[in-house]
Order: C-alpha cells, then sequence, then structure tokens
C-alpha cells in the first residue's frame, strides 16, 4: 500500500512563526467581555467610595514682591560676590519664608494648630471659621496630641465625648464655664455660627501637637519665583480648608515683616547705643582740653601773638587745619579698629553710619550687617546646616576681612598724610623759632579743642541720622496679589477618580487575559496548528455538551443543524473531496498523540454521520489494550476482533454487531483483551479481515490507539488509506506540533490529515473525560464526583 503523504487537493504549506495580530487580540478580549464588566463596576465602585470619603483639598495662591535686596559690595574689594548676593538674596528669603520656626509662629498666631470638623456622609468636612463651637485649653503643652467630640445638646450644654482604645467615655459639661478634662482645663464658648440645626450634630475637635502642624503645613506650600533676577514670589498653599489657607498664606507674610522690622530696628539700636558711648567719651576729653586752655590763658594774660612771624603762623595753621581733619578720620577708624577687633564672638552688628569719610568701608559694614541679621534669622529657623547658611558664614568672614584690611588701609593712609603735613608744618614753625613756648602750647591745646568739637559734632549729626531711619523702617515683603484661588476644590475630582476605576477595570482583566495567554501553551484554535505544521486540515469538531448531559458520544442528527452535526458533515465532505478514482479512501483510521483526544468520540460520529449518505459503514475497535469504543457501545463482553485475528474458524458474522448510531452501523467489538496484541495485528488475519469488510462495507472506520504510546498504531498503519491525527483543543501541548510534522514529513502514517476536536466558542479549548493510562491495559477513570468535576473542567 503506498506510504506517501501527497495529496492532489490539499498543498502543502511551509512552517510559519506563531504571529499575534491586533484584530486577533481585539476578538480574544472581547470574548471575555463579561471580566471586563465586572471588573469595571468592581474598581469604579471601589474607587467612587474612595472619592466619596476622601477629604476635599483646596488651593490658594499669592504673588509678593521683594523690595530690600543686597547692597552692591565695594566695586574695588568685592566685584566677584556682587552676582552671588543678587542671586543668593531671593534663595534665602525663600529659605526664611520656608523656615520652622516662621511656619510655627504663624501657626500660633492663627491657632489653626486646633481643628473643628464634621462627617457629612463618609467625607469629613472642616469648620474652619464655621465651627458652632470654640474651645480655649488653659493650661496645654504646643505638642499636646488629641481630639475629643462635642455634641449640642441645647444652647447651654454639650456632651463631651472621647475615645480611650476601644472604650468612649462621655460627660455633660456647659458652655461658657471652665471645666477639667483629661488634657486639661479649657472652656467651650459658643460661636456666632451656633444655631439648633447642630442639636445632636457630633462636632470633633481635634489639638495636634506643633511639629506635626508646621511639617504638614510646609510639606502643602510652593514658593517659586516668578522670574529669572525677579524680585516676585509665587506662594501657593494646599489645604482641606480653603479660608485657612488664605488665611495662613497672608499671616506668614505679616509675621515675616514682623520679624525683619525688629531685626531692622535692632540694628538701628545698636548704632545708637554705640554712638551714645562715643559721644560720652568725646564730652569727657572736650571737657578736659577747653580746661587746660582756660587755665593756660589765665596764667598768660595780655600775651599778644607776633605779628612778624604772622605770616609763617598762618601756613602752620593751614597745614595744622587740614591736619586736624584728616587725625578726626584715623580716630575714628581707631576707633573702629577697636571695635571689630574686641568682638570675639563675631556675632554682634558692627557700628554703621559713625562719620567715615572713607565710603568703602561705610559700604561694607551696611552689608556685613544686613547678611548677618539674615544669616541668624535662618540659624533660629533650625537651618544651621543650609548650604545658604553656610555659604552665608563664608561671605560674612570674607566681608569681616575686606572691612578689616580697609580699615588697616585707611589708617595707613591717613597715617602717611599725617605725617606729611606735620613735615611741612614744621618747616614753617622752624621759620617761626622766635615764637614763645607757651604760646605754642597755647596753640596745641586750641588745636586739640578744635578737633574734640569737630568730632563731636559729627556724632549729634550721626545719632540723628540714625533715629530717622530708625522711624522710616520699612517691610521687606509686599503683597502684589492677594491669596485667590478656585472655589471648588482641587482634588478629589470624580471625574477622575471614576475613570481611574474604569481604566483600573479594563487594564487588569486585559493584562491578566493576555498573559494567561501568552502563559497558554496548548492548542486552541486551527491557527495554531496551520502556523506550525504542514499537514493538511481535515476540519474542526466544536465542543458539545450533549455527551456530558446523556452520557451519549452520539452527537449528531440526520436532520440537525447544530455545530456538531454540522460540522461532521463538512469532515464527511473535506475526506470524499481528498477520494479519487485513482485513490480512493475506504479504510479511515483514527489515532492521536495523548490520550483524551477524543478519537473515539470522532470515529463514532463520523461512522453516525456518513450512514446518513445512505452507506454502509462499520467500525472497527482496534484498540486491542483498551477497547475504549467497545467499551461506550456497551460490547465489551462479546466475540470481537482478537477471537478473529486468533482462531481461523471465526467467521465474520461471529463477531459484527448492530449498533444504535446513526442509521445502523455495524459494530466490530475487540472481544477479549489480548495478551500479546502486537502479534495479533502483525498477523495475515488482520489483512484477511480488511478484505472481507471491504467487500461488505463502503466505509470501515478504525478506531486506533495513541500513537505516541505503544507500537499497535504504527502496526494498523498498513492497512490505513486516510489516517485521520485527532488533536484536543486546550488538551495537546503547541509544542508537540512538530513532532506531528515529523511523522507527517517522515511519512510514518499513510494519507496523514489532522482533525481538531473540542473547540470553545470562548475558550477554544475542547476536552474528553475519558483517557488511556500507561502500560498493559491502561489505566481506567475514576469514577464518582471526581471523574466528573474532572471531565467537567477537561471540556
Amino acid at each position: 500500500m503506498d506510504n506517501t503523504n501527497y495529496n492532489p487537493y490539499i498543498e502543502s504549506r511551509e512552517k510559519e512563526g506563531k504571529s499575534l495580530n491586533l484584530i486577533d487580540l481585539i476578538k480574544y478580549l472581547l470574548l471575555h467581555w463579561y471580566w471586563f464588566v465586572l471588573s469595571v463596576l468592581l474598581f469604579g465602585g471601589y474607587y467612587y467610595y474612595e472619592y466619596s470619603k476622601t477629604q476635599f483639598l483646596y488651593s490658594r495662591s499669592q504673588t509678593v514682591m521683594i523690595k530690600s535686596t543686597a547692597n552692591t559690595l565695594s566695586v574695588s574689594r568685592a566685584t566677584r560676590l556682587n552676582s552671588y548676593y543678587n542671586t543668593v538674596n531671593v534663595a534665602g528669603e525663600i529659605l526664611q519664608l520656608r523656615s520652622k520656626e516662621l511656619m510655627r509662629n504663624t501657626i500660633s498666631s492663627l491657632r489653626t494648630d486646633i481643628s473643628y470638623s464634621v462627617e457629612q456622609g463618609l467625607r469629613k468636612v472642616e469648620l474652619y471659621r464655621k465651627s458652632p463651637f470654640e474651645v480655649k485649653f488653659l493650661n496645654i503643652k504646643p505638642e499636646s496630641n488629641f481630639s475629643f467630640t462635642l455634641t449640642a445638646i441645647d444652647s447651654t450644654t454639650v456632651r463631651f465625648a472621647t475615645v480611650d482604645g476601644d472604650v468612649e467615655s462621655y460627660t455633660t459639661i456647659p458652655i461658657g464655664k471652665e471645666i477639667k478634662t483629661p488634657f486639661g482645663n479649657m472652656v467651650v464658648d459658643s460661636t456666632k455660627h451656633f444655631t439648633p440645626s447642630y442639636y445632636g450634630e457630633q462636632v470633633t475637635v481635634s489639638k495636634n501637637a506643633m511639629e506635626s502642624v508646621v511639617g504638614y503645613f510646609l510639606s502643602r506650600m510652593r514658593i517659586e519665583q516668578m522670574e529669572d533676577d525677579a524680585s516676585l514670589l509665587q506662594m501657593s498653599l494646599e489645604d482641606v480648608s480653603a479660608e485657612r489657607a488664605a488665611d495662613m498664606l497672608s499671616t506668614l507674610v505679616s509675621v515675616y515683616n514682623q520679624e525683619t522690622v525688629e531685626d531692622k530696628n535692632r540694628v538701628a539700636k545698636n548704632s545708637a547705643e554705640f554712638i551714645k558711648d562715643r559721644i560720652a567719651i568725646i564730652e569727657d576729653e572736650l571737657g578736659g582740653v577747653e580746661t587746660d586752655l582756660e587755665q593756660m590763658k589765665a596764667r598768660n594774660e595780655g600775651m599778644d601773638v607776633n605779628t612778624a612771624t604772622g605770616v609763617f603762623w598762618g601756613e602752620s595753621r593751614e597745614y595744622q587745619s587740614t591736619t586736624r581733619g584728616i587725625e578726626t578720620q584715623l580716630r575714628l577708624v581707631e576707633l573702629m579698629r577697636q571695635r571689630i577687633e574686641n568682638d570675639v564672638d563675631r556675632n554682634d552688628l558692627i557700628p554703621s553710619n559713625t562719620g567715615l569719610v572713607e565710603d568703602n568701608i561705610e559700604s561694607q559694614i551696611t552689608e556685613y550687617n544686613e547678611v548677618l541679621l539674615k544669616r541668624n534669622r535662618l540659624v533660629s529657623g533650625d537651618n544651621s546646616e543650609n548650604p545658604i547658611v553656610k555659604d552665608m558664614d563664608a561671605a560674612l568672614r570674607a566681608i569681616r576681612d575686606n572691612i578689616s584690611r580697609s580699615v588697616d588701609n585707611a589708617a595707613m593712609g591717613l597715617r602717611i598724610r599725617i605725617r606729611n603735613l606735620q613735615q611741612e608744618e614744621a618747616a614753617s614753625r622752624a621759620k617761626a623759632q622766635s615764637l614763645p613756648a607757651k604760646q605754642r602750647m597755647m596753640l596745641s591745646i586750641e588745636r586739640q579743642q578744635k578737633v574734640k568739637e569737630e568730632l563731636y559734632i559729627l556724632l549729634l549729626n550721626r545719632r540723628e541720622e540714625n533715629a530717622l531711619n530708625q522711624a522710616m523702617t520699612d517691610d521687606n515683603l509686599r503683597v502684589v496679589d492677594p491669596p485667590s484661588g478656585s472655589e471648588g476644590p482641587i482634588y478629589p475630582s470624580k471625574a477622575r477618580k471614576v475613570m481611574t476605576g474604569v481604566g483600573f477595570g479594563v487594564v487588569l482583566p486585559a493584562v491578566v487575559l493576555l498573559l494567561l495567554l501568552l502563559l497558554d501553551t496548548k492548542v486552541n484554535g486551527r491557527k495554531d496548528i496551520e502556523e506550525a505544521v504542514t499537514v493538511p486540515f481535515l476540519g474542526e469538531i466544536p465542543f458539545s455538551r450533549q455527551t456530558m448531559r446523556a452520557n451519549d458520544d452520539v452527537v449528531v442528527n440526520e436532520q440537525g443543524r447544530d455545530p456538531a452535526t454540522e460540522a461532521f458533515r463538512i469532515l464527511r465532505t473535506n475526506i470524499g473531496f481528498m477520494s479519487s478514482a485513482e485513490r480512493e479512501i475506504r479504510v479511515i483510521t483514527f489515532t492521536s498523540f495523548n490520550v483524551g483526544a477524543g478519537k473515539t468520540f470522532t470515529a463514532i460520529n463520523l461512522a453516525a454521520s456518513l450512514t446518513f449518505l445512505l452507506q454502509n459503514v462499520v467500525l472497527l475497535d482496534l484498540d486491542l489494550r483498551k477497547g475504549t469504543l467497545s467499551d461506550h457501545l456497551k460490547l465489551g463482553s462479546v466475540k470481537g476482533v482478537t477471537h478473529f485475528l486468533a482462531d481461523p474458524a471465526v467467521s465474520l458474522d461471529h463477531i459484527t454487531y448492530k449498533a444504535n448510531v446513526g442509521n445502523g452501523v455495524d459494530v466490530i467489538p475487540i472481544g477479549v483483551i489480548a495478551p500479546n496484541p502486537v502479534e495479533l495485528l502483525l498477523s495475515k488475519r488482520l489483512d484477511v479481515l480488511i478484505t472481507k469488510l471491504k467487500e461488505r462495507y463502503r466505509y470501515i472506520v478504525v478506531d486506533n490507539v495513541p500513537i505516541d504510546l505503544v507500537a499497535d498504531a504504527a502496526v494498523v498503519n498498513r492497512i490505513s488509506e486516510l489516517t485521520v491525527f485527532v488533536v484536543r483543543a486546550g488538551a495537546m501541548d503547541r509544542r508537540l506540533l512538530p513532532e506531528i510534522e515529523k511523522i507527517y514529513r517522515k511519512g510514518k502514517l499513510n494519507n496523514m490529515a489532522i482533525l481538531l476536536n473540542g473547540i470553545r466558542k470562548l475558550k477554544s479549548s475542547y476536552g474528553y473525560g475519558y483517557g488511556y493510562g500507561y502500560g498493559y491495559g491502561y489505566q481506567k477513570e475514576k469514577a464518582g464526583l471526581t471523574g466528573f468535576f474532572r471531565r467537567l473542567f477537561q471540556r
């Protein structure tokens, strides 16, 4: 018999790689629409529940302008630091506005560490400025953290309740009177919002620890520079109360300005004290000089200046006048140097506006004081380790060194000028050697008197200027745009929450289904087979629940239009197309790769479908090890194939039986389980049996054993004219398809074709509850409830 697998009606296809396209994936997901509906309902409901219990969050923002900036340093001494201070000024202001100490003072001013709230549905709503009660705590610490509830009973009494673990305790307290509680003494007052509508409604009062409240507001506050190199700052704050957010921003700026004014006044006060001390010292020195001059004149009554030496003394006076001015500046410089050298901890302010002619020194002192004040404010706000603070410390050292060098250089220059003038004065004085010694002494005293007078007047002027500056102290920040924002909450958004739930409801089942699809290695459809092998494809048999409900393997009906009947009609037609005059197909054998593929089921229903064409059909059970076909048709204890093959005296009529299948299918069961099935199948009696059957029947449908278990299928292959290889959808691993291809290409099975059995509408999988075991006679299916559920899930 020809053993080739060539078929003129079905062209072989070269093997192609498995691929998934978008349309297939969409169809696959749509087939499981009910999971998406359930998931969308669950996630949408959950996110709507989350929306219903989440507190609303509001945002308020304001724009402020920094009015004071760092003064420019001396061009000759610190040109490189100018751009640094212009840049760091805004960063320093932002850091100060975000300091914990400033936020702590703001919270203390508004008492926002105490909150009032009520439950509206599932959501907690803050009653900022709308609470019917105001609680005044008389002796609690800022770090206290507790809560309790107040419920108005009438206009004079409220119900005070606390919860300790699972134990709730409550008492009735009067409104407006001091009471003693576990948290300390307090007074509960009613506000203008207290109305009878609050009777019976529970108001939660929470006292939060100061540090936790500071952290809460700092984490929700943003301060950004609106433009590069600009002095405008955008301040925004998010809170569960829009009014509280606006008040916090406004009060924060007010407290900051108040602290800035206090710092500036402290600088002016230090300068005033320095000037006061200097005036007292100069007054004492001036009084001593005037006393000496008065005594000198009293001792030298009537002494006149020698007119003859007037010219020389005139020159001397000019030099002396210039020298006095320079000596005044030198005295101020020396006093400033003493002040700097005596400042041990270097954290005190350096007096400014002291009358020095050197503008360079004055500008450096002013800059040093402003930077020191900002640095001290940052340190007080727990920002000592901040990089900006460290940069300011370095800058302060640089500025102080510049001041010291400027003072030393100024002193040196003044001394040189004094020395030169003194030399010139000595030359003029040499020309007046005849001037009496007492006259010269008087002139010296007069000169000292004038120096002291000029210095005294200068200090008086500086004192007035300092007082004027102190009276004109202005705020550092000015509010350009007051706090404002949307009336609606920025979070949560109902639409966004619900859409998030819907999104999760769609994505999650899609991901799970796609993962299951990617992890699924079973053959689930025709496409899996056609993309992996070139074996001719006969058709697809849909999964049928009829055999489960009625325990009947016959699902075809002569007049039926159900999917199973139509599928076997197509199978019958395709087999007819494969037959030709040169190669007539009459012997059809069914085999598979593994147990439970459904070859017996398909053999029985194909035989029944063939009888609908008024053809003589016989079912031949050659599964000599188990006899599945015989068991299904309840012919397991009669004479059969084994008797015919073993005993030449047994005729065909002795082993042929009628079965209630189709329009009358004859059946040849196995008979008894033979101990030597391979030897029986190799005997000539099998060929004789097939020859006699061809004389009586148009089609011989053979139920064979699985090819991968025992050698029987290969032995029986010699009688086959068409080998139907049954693949069970959802049961066979796709990785076995290359083995089927090898069998086909090597021609191990005559005229081989594939039949896909058990296609499901949704899952594209099929199962059948019976199966083979390994070894002689195989393993029987487990009966009872366990076997029922196994068959149920296999199908």
